[in-house]
């Protein structure tokens, strides 16, 4: 399996190009198939070693000279909670701290619970979109990922969403890739990163991680020339079980010895990222105890989800200052 990993990074590296990537996709991890793109569908081992993050307090409205990225598995995120209206209002709250949010576990047939749950955050008065990926799963129980955004800070190329398919069942849920450059600064001066949305499968977590290498590159190398991959979800292990991920070299991790999960007994959730290409990360990482914020019970905080939210901070600016050049595809992103 992995001698056919490294074939397709080999072999992307080599076709790759921007031209192949925009008009095809990758289908399947252990083997290469080129199937043509609908416009709308969406080295050597080093020590890894976490990033100098410096957990903080529940995040504030920061806006100006930084965005706060965040993951959030929001658990069995479906019809049933849409019918507990405090339950929405604290999941309306949490989304507003930050500029970006992957989720993970949507898990309901009907299509409007996204939707609805960007309608509560802009009651506020804010402008929060959405991008959301397709039902994926090997049981009849499936789950989708997606992205929330403030479209006052950050903008995402439609044309470029996708699922990384594996027809082979190497990862229970593929993963959601989104490209993302921040509003605000002059275009080519802003902050431009790629999102990679994951939720592991709890009893495949160590094949899975020892595949998520091979997405990194991959995906890091499809010919769109950016540098900033984010890999961020729920990935059921702490830092010092990523697997081939933890070992590509100067990956790094903005939580480590802190529990993730709503209950404070385990460590899942995590941001990953490379230390050297994304210099935009300032250092800035936490975990948002909703339960403490919101001073609620143990059986309160459990309605909203079992895991707790985790944001790291970056700059605006593409190399985290004014006056470098942001990697971007050809096209203007399409809001």
């Amino acid at each position: 399996m992995r001698k056919k990993f490294l074939y397709l990074v080999a072999a992307v590296s080599t076709v790759g190009g921007w031209f192949l990537f925009e008009k095809y996709e990758i289908k399947g991890l252990d083997q290469v198939k080129l199937v043509r793109r609908d416009k709308q569908t969406p080295a050597s081992p080093s020590t890894p070693q976490p990033v100098n993050s410096v957990p903080t307090e529940a995040p504030a409205l920061a806006r100006g000279e930084s965005i706060r990225i965040a993951t959030f598995n929001i658990q069995v995120f479906g019809e049933s909670k849409l019918r507990k209206p405090h339950v929405m209002e604290y999941l309306a709250n949490i989304a507003r701290r930050f500029d970006v949010v992957a989720i993970q576990e949507i898990r309901a047939k009907s299509a409007d619970i996204i939707p609805t749950y960007v309608d509560l955050i802009n009651r506020s008065g804010r402008h929060y979109d959405y991008v959301i990926g397709e039902r994926l799963g090997r049981s009849n129980s499936k789950e989708q990922y997606a992205f929330i955004f403030d479209l006052q800070t950050i903008e995402v190329d439609r044309n470029e969403l996708y699922t990384v398919h594996d027809p082979d069942d190497a990862l229970h849920r593929e993963p959601f890739v989104a490209w993302f450059r921040v509003r605000g600064p002059p275009p080519q001066e802003a902050f431009t990163f790629i999102l990679v949305n994951i939720h592991t499968d709890p009893d495949e977590t160590r094949q899975e991680l020892d595949v998520l290498d091979d997405v990194y590159h991959v995906v890091r190398d499809d010919g769109r020339g950016e540098d900033d991959v984010i890999i961020l979800g729920d990935l059921n292990v702490d830092h010092r079980h990523l697997g081939q991920l933890g070992r590509v070299p100067d990956i790094s991790w903005v939580i480590s010895g802190e529990a993730t999960n709503t209950r404070k007994n385990k460590s899942y959730d995590n941001i990953i990222l490379h230390r050297r290409a994304t210099a935009e990360f300032l250092g800035r990482a936490g975990i948002f105890d909703f339960m403490r914020e919101f001073n609620l019970t143990m059986q309160q905080a459990l309605e909203i989800s079992d895991h707790m939210p985790v944001w790291a901070e970056f700059s605006v600016y593409e190399g985290g200052q004014p006056g470098r050049v942001a990697a971007r595809p050809s096209a203007s992103p399409a809001n």
